[in-house]
C-alpha cells in the first residue's frame, strides 16, 4: 500500500479545535482523540456513537486499501503492449482511492471511490468467473474468489471477529479482499444500527432503512458512501451534544468529575473545621499566635472549593498536567489550551488568595471574648 502521511497537529492554531480536527487526530492533549474517547466513555456515556464513527472511517480506509491493491495488480498483470491501453482504467482506480487527477473533478474522492466499488461489484456479478484475460490475473486480482460466509454467519468465537474485517481473510501481506469489504459493512450494520444490536445507536428510521437495504438488498453494497447519511447524523449529534461539554471540561478545566466531588467534600469539611475551631478560639480568648493555626484549614478548604468551582487545579496547570481519569494525568501539549488554562489558573489563584486572606485575617485579628 502506498505510504500516506499521518495527520500533523496544528501548533499555530490560535483557537479551540473543531470536532473534525479532533477526530482527524490533528490536535494534542488534553483535546486529542484519546481524551475525547475517555470523555465520551466516562462522562457522556455515549462512546458507541464515537466508535461507530471510527469504525466507518476504518471501513473507508479498508476500501481505499482494496482499491490501491487492485490498481497495483492491474499494473503488474498488464503486458507491456497493453499498458498504454490500460492507463485510463488505472487512472480511474487511482482517482477512486487517492483523489482527483489532472482532469477537472466534479465529485469528491470518496464519491469516486464508492462509485468505482459499485461498478466493480456489478461487473464481477455479471461476468463469468474465467473471463478473457490471463490466468495470472484471476489469481492475483482481489475479489475474484468465491465469497466466504458473511459476518452474521461466521463463528462468533473465531479470531476473525476479534480483529478488523480487513485482516481475517487476507493473505500474508494483509491484502483486503472483496468479501472483507462486505464483512466490514455488515459488521457495522449488525453492531450499531439494527434494533437490539450489541451497541445500538439511535439514528432516524429512514437512514437505517436505506443502509439496511443497501447492504442486505439485491445491490449488496459495501462502498463507504452508503454510511454517509448515518455518519453525518452521528457527527452532528456529537458536535451538538457532546463536544461543547468536552471543550468546557478539557480546554477550560483540568479535573474530572470524581476529582471535583472529592475536592468539594474536602473543602466543605475543612471549612467547617476551620469555622468551628475559629469560634472556639475566639470565645476562649486565645492569643493571636495560636489562632494563626486557622490558616491551615481555611487555606485547604478555600483552595479545594475554588478548584471545584473553576474545574481546575492551578498547581496542576502550572505543572503542565491535566487529569483524564481519576488521579491519572497527561501533559498539556495543545499550545492554545495551555495558554487558556494558565490564564484561568491565574484567575482562580487570585480569587483563592483573596478569599483565604480575608477569612484568615478576620478570625485571627478579631478581638476575643471569653464566655
Amino acid at each position: 500500500m502506498a505510504a500516506t502521511s499521518s495527520p500533523v497537529p496544528d501548533l499555530h492554531r490560535n483557537r479551540l479545535p473543531t470536532l473534525f480536527e479532533v477526530l482527524s487526530r490533528r490536535t494534542m492533549a488534553p483535546v486529542d482523540l484519546f481524551s475525547f474517547y475517555i470523555y465520551m466513555r466516562d462522562q457522556q456515556k455515549s462512546v458507541d456513537y464515537l466508535d461507530f464513527w471510527l469504525d466507518v472511517s476504518q471501513h473507508l480506509s479498508l476500501c481505499r486499501h482494496y482499491v490501491r491493491r487492485l490498481h497495483r495488480s492491474v499494473i503488474e498483470d498488464t503486458p507491456e503492449l497493453e499498458k498504454e491501453t490500460s492507463k485510463r482504467s488505472s487512472a480511474v482506480l487511482d482517482n477512486a482511492g487517492e483523489g482527483p487527477s489532472g482532469e477537472k473533478a466534479t465529485t469528491t474522492p470518496d464519491q469516486r471511490l464508492s462509485a468505482f466499488l459499485r461498478s466493480d461489484q456489478g461487473s464481477r456479478q455479471h461476468s463469468p468467473q474465467n473471463s478473457h484475460g490471463s490466468n495470472k490475473s484471476t489469481q492475483s486480482t482481489p475479489g475474484m474468489e468465491r465469497p466466504r460466509p458473511s459476518f452474521m454467519t461466521a463463528d462468533s468465537n473465531s479470531p476473525a471477529n476479534e480483529s478488523s474485517p480487513g485482516q481475517d481473510s487476507s493473505g500474508p501481506d494483509n491484502v483486503p479482499k472483496r468479501e472483507d469489504l462486505r464483512a466490514s459493512a455488515e459488521k457495522i450494520l449488525y453492531t450499531y444500527l439494527l434494533p437490539g444490536s450489541e451497541r445500538e445507536i439511535i439514528i432516524p428510521q429512514g437512514i437505517l432503512n436505506d443502509v439496511q437495504e443497501a447492504i442486505e438488498g439485491p445491490a449488496q453494497r459495501s462502498d463507504p458512501e452508503l454510511f454517509d447519511a448515518a455518519k453525518d447524523y452521528v457527527f452532528q449529534a456529537m458536535e451538538r451534544d457532546a463536544f461543547p461539554g468536552f471543550l468546557n471540561s478539557k480546554a477550560l478545566g483540568n479535573l474530572v468529575p470524581p476529582s471535583m466531588m472529592l475536592r468539594l467534600i474536602v473543602g466543605l469539611l475543612a471549612m467547617f473545621g476551620g469555622f468551628w475551631a475559629a469560634f472556639i478560639l475566639i470565645f476562649l480568648n486565645k492569643p493571636r499566635h495560636i489562632r494563626c493555626w486557622l490558616i491551615l484549614p481555611f487555606t485547604i478548604g478555600t483552595y479545594a472549593l475554588t478548584s471545584q468551582q473553576y474545574m481546575l487545579d492551578p498547581i496542576l496547570v502550572f505543572a503542565g498536567l491535566s487529569e483524564y481519569t481519576f488521579m491519572s494525568f497527561a501533559r498539556i501539549r495543545e499550545p492554545y489550551v495551555k495558554k487558556l488554562l494558565r490564564s484561568r489558573a491565574l484567575m482562580a489563584l487570585g480569587l483563592f488568595i483573596l478569599i483565604d486572606t480575608a477569612t484568615c485575617a478576620l478570625f485571627i485579628f478579631v478581638p476575643g471574648k471569653r464566655l
